[in-house]
């Protein structure tokens, strides 16, 4: 089975003269389709930055990043910003919901981004919330959705589009226990569709017994690899 996103040899360096820094010490790094994969690290350790070039938002300094059939090395501005705008969903820990918008326009607002057609979006946006259980809350506006309820949203907005790859930066650590482990759940089953792969940049290890992977990073590099458990039909062992 093919990858459904690849970074090969990542480096990246920050700041200029005497002031440069290497965050990222030729990373590699692998997303399966269907599967669940954690990214674990101290504060300083590259994660945040990785995760940047990953979502088309950074370019490294070395290295090549494969998304799909897509490339992403060699592109500019433009062309990284339609990469992410097609395939890339972005879940994150304080939401980024628009606070005037309800939860089916936020969610329309990320369709629209991605050059949906108008009339095929209230549809496209109804079935992304039934899919995170939230249809009887989607005229509801952020000040009356709950911390979890605002990460559903986040994620329906995520899968809005279809991307191939989701992104989630910290999704559990504005949420109690409770929301967490179900904003981990969700991920967890929409990362059961084949045709997408999800990474969660996490500190939080109540996460660990969601994950079909684990990758952790330290000082710029990968220090470590781990499959936690297997699907049924993966086709692998549980380690």
């Amino acid at each position: 089975m093919e990858p459904i996103l690849e970074a090969s040899n990542i480096v990246k360096f920050l700041g200029a003269g005497e002031a440069e820094v290497k965050v990222l010490k030729g990373v590699n790094l692998e997303l399966m389709p269907g599967e669940l994969t954690l990214l674990m690290g101290p504060s300083g350790s590259g994660k945040t930055t990785l995760l940047s070039i990953l979502g088309c938002i950074l370019t490294p300094s070395e290295g090549t990043l494969r998304i799909g059939p897509h490339t992403a090395t060699g592109l500019k501005a433009e062309g990284l910003a339609d990469l992410r705008r097609k395939h890339v969903g972005f879940v994150f820990q304080s939401y980024n919901l628009v606070p005037t918008l309800t939860a089916t326009e936020n969610v329309m607002l990320a369709l629209d981004l991605r050059g949906t057609k108008l009339s095929d979006a209230p549809a496209l946006a109804a079935e992304a919330l039934r899919k995170v259980g939230l249809s009887h809350r989607a005229h509801a506006y952020p000040s009356k959705l709950s911390g979890g309820e605002k990460q559903r949203v986040a994620i329906a907005r995520s899968l809005a589009g279809s991307p191939s790859v989701i992104l989630a930066d910290e999704p559990t650590a504005a949420l109690d226990g409770e929301n967490g482990r179900a904003v981990m759940a969700l991920l967890s089953e929409v990362a059961k569709d084949k045709g997408r792969g999800i990474l969660v940049v996490t500190h939080d290890h109540r996460t660990l017994s969601y994950a079909d992977r684990l990758i952790r990073i330290e000082d710029g590099k990968i220090v470590g690899r781990a499959r936690r458990r297997a699907r049924p039909g993966n086709g692998a062992a549980a380690a």
